[in-house]
């Protein structure tokens, strides 16, 4: 008797679903799981507002014995409130410091030799690369690139994994986090920062989709839904340490290293973590994928019939789906559709949110920790959620309660950031079981050869969301 096309997934039926072997496998998944949500969030706490004015220590060539408040008096205009102007200062004038005092300065320009920090305690990227007035625009402009390096590593790794495999991928993308992740922390030049995350951008898209993908092939159907609520727990538990972390270590290249160097640890990787059984079927290299299945029964006490495994024949890899076959068909255009905005909406409101955290008036690590700490009830509950209510109606409540919570947050007063903050965090929690919604209903609507095609659209609105 011939294997039927599911071979492999008879023997991974004989293998177990979840036994001892899967659960080892979904803890390794788990591990890199903690330093994603670390370079996605920590830029945050590396770009503290700081008080600042320009350099004007220009007149210490005249005025050398002039006390700090007399320099910044002589040679910075004040705004309406009184308090020294940031980003603009008297111009330079050559004159003696007599005449200066008698007749005051004038004319002013914009600041051209750079800027002051009084009150900075410890080397952030702000203080570093002069990150305010006219170049207060990178920061937001770094981010978008480090999304763009997420959106391009989707492009690259996920075709990358299907051609060598999810072990080298998930190995190269470790690898890549960890080299760039530590690098960033001695850039010289603010560009090459921007460079160097869009790289560790790229691997953290290449480590979501491949570990998730190499555990989802070897878990039982039935438990597959228990692995990726965990790497999302996970996922949160990593933004509480990195509130900690950020507490704790104010100097932002110390804060890259202490968040990125752990990685190294997963080079252990490399002798344990196995390749997916499907994959090495699908390309025909069968006597490696007896061996990995006879491992995997072994450490299951479980016993493989041999007729069963002598009978695995190479399994004919379907035709790869294209961008145009979501929309040939009305049915998958209109869901393709509906399911892009529902994707961009939820990057809009979710990293609207997580990406503010600075801005909404109260303690920022606190503030972080309950950011982090709402998203395990939010991915627990929307298991719930789903079972009682359905997909439809759990996916359209909680995009209604998120947009809803964003407009009420836009009308509170500033002197009300409690109210803020706390309205904040139940968006975050709508935002988040959204989220795991439409995880789960985008893969029982799109079919499975198209799923790939979806997967890589659905990155690219999830960039232009954020």
């Amino acid at each position: 008797m011939q294997l039927p096309m599911s071979g492999v997934g008879e023997i991974l039926k004989a293998v177990g679903d979840f036994g001892p072997f899967q659960k080892w496998l979904v803890l390794l998944t788990l591990l890199p799981c903690f330093s994603l949500s670390f370079h996605q969030f920590c830029q945050l706490f590396m770009v503290p507002h700081e008080p600042h004015h320009c350099n004007t220590s220009w007149i210490r060539a005249v005025g050398p014995n002039l006390t700090e408040e007399e320099q910044l008096n002589l040679t910075l205009p004040r705004d309406a409130d009184g308090a020294y102007e940031q980003c603009s200062m008297y111009s330079p004038v050559d004159w003696d410091l007599d005449s200066i005092v008698a007749y005051g300065l004038n004319a002013t320009e914009k600041c051209s030799s750079g800027w002051v920090y009084p009150s900075a305690q410890a080397p952030s990227l702000l203080t570093e690369f002069d990150l305010v007035c006219d170049r207060k625009d990178l920061n937001d402009i770094s981010q978008s690139i480090y999304m763009l390096g997420m959106f391009l590593g989707s492009m690259i790794f996920g075709p990358l994994s299907d051609r060598m495999g999810r072990r080298p991928v998930i190995l190269i993308s470790i690898f890549l986090q960890g080299l760039f992740g530590v690098a960033i922390a001695f850039v010289p030049h603010f560009d090459v920062y921007m460079a160097f995350r869009c790289v560790v951008g790229a691997s953290v898209a290449g480590i979501t989709m491949t570990i998730l993908a190499l555990a989802t092939e070897w878990v039982g159907v039935s438990h597959r839904p228990k692995a990726v609520l965990t790497s999302h727990c996970c996922f949160a538990i990593g933004q509480m340490i990195l509130a900690g972390l950020s507490y704790g270590i104010h100097n932002w290249r110390l804060l890259q290293i202490a968040g990125s160097a752990p990685v190294f640890a997963l080079f252990f990787y490399i002798w344990v973590l196995p390749e997916s059984a499907r994959w090495l079927v699908i390309k025909g290299r069968i006597e490696e994928a007896k061996k990995v299945l006879q491992k995997a029964a072994s450490i299951n006490k479980r016993t493989i019939p041999p007729e069963l495994l002598e009978q695995l024949k190479p399994e004919t890899q379907p035709k790869p789906g294209s961008t145009l076959d979501l929309f040939r068909k009305k049915h998958l255009r209109k869901v393709t559709l509906v399911m892009t905005c529902t994707w961009f909406v939820n990057s809009l409101v979710y990293y609207g949110l997580s990406l503010n955290v600075t801005n909404f008036g109260l303690d920022i690590y606190l503030t972080q920790l309950a950011f982090g700490a709402v998203e395990i009830p939010a991915r627990v509950g929307c298991i719930f959620m789903l079972q009682w209510f359905g997909r439809k109606k759990t996916q359209a409540v909680l995009l209604i309660l998120s947009g809803l919570i964003c407009l009420i947050i836009i009308g509170i007063p500033e002197d009300q950031p409690m109210v803020t903050t706390v309205l904040a965090t139940i968006g975050k929690f709508t935002a988040t079981a959204s989220f795991s919604t439409s995880y789960i209903y985008s893969a029982e609507l799109f079919p499975t050869v198209v799923r790939p095609v979806w997967g890589c659209a659905r990155c690219r609105r999830g960039w232009q969301g954020s």
